[in-house]
């Protein structure tokens, strides 16, 4: 079996290919992080995404067929302080990554994200609208996305957004935890898109790779390429937290779901500006792989039945 390196391990992403063992099907898997440790005590490999050079020696051991790239900078406000490492990891590193498995005919799976947008649009995003970051963030992925394409290696580009899971730093827990000590909460309610679990990414991700493991020369160059992989439908931030709250009740997660004031991106500014409209047309995914993508509800009940589990 092919060896699939995972890069990213201990990140919301890869920590969710991990727990779900969802990529064992489909090779032998080698888990790479950091600083080479593993969330669960398990052994992986070390990969620093901000020093691209020491990558090639890694790629060189493991030799894998496929790459999925969950490694990324992904702090949006501190990048803008901050962009020469956001582009060294988000933009460099994919580079190099991308170089070495055109040399050695691997596949590249490669996540980047809505950012890649301004948000001015009224409609999802097609996989071919114009690029224009907003900000660091955004400039540093979209620097990763040309490296991979300009590199020649056969890939997988799928963009995300609003992504949330179980575990990690995210909008879900951070709703969940002011949830149980406030009454009242001020939540955005004029930026739109679709929460995106990491539960689907994974599924759909292996979804995907197991049709191109599964087909031909001709169909493997008609699938390789970008697709949007987010949820199905969409909301605003407000209204996704009034989900949580009101689901996250019914399990008994929280005591009691507080009062949820919708407020202006411009009443809550940050570093960073975000795009008002992030809602990515997801239809060509489903399609060029033949996989469904729930509607964001689903997703959040999905995740927050974990935690319900996890809770008891």
């Amino acid at each position: 079996m092919n060896n699939i390196l995972l890069l990213g391990a201990n990140g919301q992403l890869g920590r969710s290919f991990l727990e779900h063992d969802a990529l064992s099907t489909l090779g032998n898997v080698v888990a790479a992080s950091r600083d080479g440790a593993r969330f669960d005590g398990a052994p992986a490999e070390v990969a620093d995404l901000s020093s691209p050079a020491t990558l090639p020696a890694l790629l060189d051991k493991v030799r894998p067929g496929i790459i999925i790239n969950a490694a990324a900078y992904t702090a949006v406000d501190r990048a803008e302080q901050e962009e020469p490492l956001a582009t060294t990891v988000n933009g460099e590193a994919v580079d190099v990554i991308a170089r070495w498995a055109a040399t050695n005919h691997a596949l590249v799976v490669h996540y980047s994200t809505d950012y890649v947008f301004d948000g001015n649009a009224i409609a999802p995003y097609a996989v071919d609208a114009p690029t224009a970051p907003l900000g660091a963030y955004g400039r540093s992925k979209l620097a990763g996305e040309r490296a991979l394409r300009a590199s020649g290696a056969n890939h997988l580009l799928l963009r995300t957004a609003w992504v949330y899971a179980p575990h990690g730093h995210n909008f879900l827990r951070t709703m969940l935890r002011l949830g149980a000590e406030r009454d009242e909460l001020r939540v955005v309610a004029d930026q739109q898109g679709a929460p995106t679990s990491t539960d689907l990414i994974v599924q759909a991700t292996c979804a995907a790779l197991a049709a191109w493991q599964h087909a031909g020369i001709t169909q493997r160059a008609a699938m390789q390429g970008t697709h949007h992989l987010v949820a199905s439908g969409h909301t605003s931030w407000h209204g996704f937290a009034g989900a949580i709250f009101d689901k996250a009740q019914a399990r008994g997660l929280i005591p009691h779901a507080p009062k949820v004031l919708p407020i202006a991106t411009a009443d809550y500014p940050t570093p960073a500006k975000r795009p008002a409209w992030s809602v990515l047309d997801n239809q060509g995914f489903q399609q060029r792989f033949d996989y469904a993508l729930a509607d964001w509800q689903k997703g959040l009940d999905h995740v927050l039945d974990t935690l319900a589990k996890q809770a008891r």
